[in-house]
């Protein structure tokens, strides 16, 4: 037994103490051991992607279940961690998929009946898709060097969200902006254009809220992961809680009225579909069957959908005189859309037309590859000639600024699928737009979600931009949103019909306008930056680590 029973006690304690730190605090080493760990096997990880796919579908219209986002987003981002190169390509590919092909199924009925309607949407889909997987190892690549280069809790929680919202965001623009000029739909923060998160758009637009989306999924999982064997660690959860509240209580932008305008919005509901058949004239004629109460209300403006008349008033004076006879018997001028020649080219055009004919335009920014116009026709031509064929159109873009006086009023335009490109409705804006009016044509889309999704990108411009926005369609659905997205009015789908509103105009810009531009290139650009500089760390650390490792080796011959 010994003498000094203290000190044979205290030879346990130290033990116990250095035991008690390694669970109270971890070493960076083994947090970056748990960052780089994959949180699903292999085979879970694709049926993972799909749902994950199908998910972000749901929380578009028409379903609409907004929070969904978030959990679309949580089980992309799981399905990612720790995957190979391959493996990442992989499940990128299967959650696009699984998003896509559904989300824009709606492309199949461009062409009607024809035995190739099909393809648009095929070819649509799997551009999307194969694009998506192809940057989705990106995603990955950030789970895996971030780590390496820093192993603290803080990286893990704020750093980390942070370049992967990043990545998820570059790969966004990227799907929206490539080939031919991008396709932008199914752009995560238009999800939210009916949530309680939609007034932050105002502050730094819709790349930016997506952008904040993905940090708070991301922080969540990984405060998950930090939590999950211990319920003292709640305190990881500390960020996400923050952003979370932010993104809640955040106000939108406010913007100065500025009086109002008067508007007679007409949807004609007529045959005016790429594939219908009709008589010439007609889709003119059901607009001006709609119009007729206009005659005994006074309005300052009459608007009428994309394609609402279906020749050209520039070279038809039959039509441009029943225009001009129309504008006298309203009393207010008609802005209204047509396919119009103008030198060598044909432009989709916007018109003010008054009883003296024309006063203002705007032409489309955006025309739609294979849809408005056909890019490399004779490449394409020989890959599918009897396909190509039906597609006729050959628009040319626009170059004029999409704002037109009307009255006392400047008023911002977007035709159709230019809702969907961020620079048309932000030049509007600076350019002094008032109120939007957004006419569009979703005849060809007939009994699909394509023109709730319009619809909710309307929704959301107006949340942007801190402006009135009108959205209206030749078949529906039309409606009237105040400045903070809130519906004024509406007409049903399928149905012939008209809006008079009182709309509210207002002045200055919002943070988003102001700032959005400037956030999306800081995005991109920070996350390609990032990650350079991790691939040169790692880099670097691979090549001390082998150079330490050849002396061992050598001694070991020795």
């Amino acid at each position: 037994m010994s003498d000094h029973p203290a000190v044979s006690g205290l030879a346990v304690q130290p033990n116990q103490l250095a035991a008690g730190r390694r669970r109270a605090v971890r070493p960076a080493s083994v947090l970056r051991a748990d960052t780089c760990r994959a949180l699903v096997p292999s085979w879970a990880a694709i049926p993972l992607a799909v749902v994950g796919g199908l998910v972000l579908d749901a929380s578009f219209p028409s379903l609409g279940w907004w929070p969904l986002a978030f959990v679309a987003v949580a089980l992309g981002l799981v399905a990612h961690v720790g995957r190979s190169l391959l493996g990442s390509f992989a499940v990128g590919a299967a959650f696009g998929a699984a998003f896509f092909y559904p989300h824009v199924s709606w492309a199949a009925a461009f062409l009607g009946d024809h035995p190739w309607s099909w393809v648009p949407w095929i070819a649509l889909a799997s551009a999307q898709t194969v694009m998506m997987a192809a940057l989705s190892p990106l995603i990955t690549l950030a789970y895996r060097w971030l780590p390496r280069w820093r192993g603290s809790l803080v990286t893990r929680l704020v750093l980390l969200p942070a370049l992967v919202a990043g990545v998820w965001m570059s790969r966004e623009l990227m799907l929206g902006s490539w080939p031919y000029g991008g396709f932008p739909w199914g752009r995560l923060g238009m999800s939210q254009s009916e949530s309680l998160i939609a007034p932050v758009a105002s502050w730094v637009g819709v790349t930016g809220l997506g952008f904040l989306m993905v940090a708070l999924c991301a922080t969540t999982v990984e405060a998950t992961r930090y939590a999950w064997r211990s319920p003292s660690r709640w305190a990881a959860f500390a960020p996400g809680a923050v952003l979370m509240i932010l993104l809640v209580i955040t106000p939108q932008f406010t913007t100065t009225p500025a009086g109002s305008i008067r508007v007679g919005a007409v949807q004609g509901n007529g045959p005016a579909a790429y594939a219908d058949q009709h008589a010439p004239g007609a889709v003119l004629a059901s607009q001006l069957v709609a119009s007729a109460p206009l005659e005994s209300n006074q309005v300052d403006l009459v608007l009428w959908p994309e394609g609402g008349v279906d020749s050209d008033p520039n070279v038809d004076p039959q039509t441009a005189q029943t225009l001009s006879e129309a504008a006298s018997r309203y009393d207010a001028p008609i802005l209204m859309n047509a396919a119009s020649a103008q030198r060598d080219a044909v432009y989709n055009t916007s018109f003010l037309w008054t009883q003296d004919g024309p006063t203002a335009s705007h032409s489309k920014r955006n025309p739609v590859p294979f849809g408005e116009y056909v890019p490399h026709r004779s490449f394409y031509s020989t890959i599918a000639p009897s396909l190509i064929e039906l597609l006729e159109r050959e628009y040319t873009a626009g170059i004029d600024s999409p704002v037109i006086p009307v009255a006392d009023a400047s008023v911002g335009l977007a035709i159709c699928f230019d809702v969907a490109f961020d620079e048309v409705i932000w030049e509007g804006a600076h350019d002094g737009a008032q109120v939007y009016m957004f006419q569009t044509n979703n005849a060809d889309f007939r009994s699909t979600d394509e023109n709730l999704q319009q619809l909710a990108f309307a929704r959301m411009r107006a949340i942007e931009t801190g402006r009135s926005v009108i959205n209206l369609s030749t078949t529906g659905t039309s409606q009237v949103f105040a400045p903070d997205g809130t519906t004024l009015d509406s007409l049903p789908v399928d149905e012939p019909g008209l809006m008079i509103a009182e709309v509210e105009l207002r002045d200055g810009i919002t943070a988003a306008v102001a700032l959005a531009p400037s956030i999306k290139g800081s995005i991109v650009a920070g996350t390609l930056l990032a990650l350079a500089l991790l691939a040169g760390s790692t880099l670097r650390s691979a090549g001390v680590g082998a150079g330490r490792s050849a002396p061992s080796l050598r001694r070991g011959r020795r």
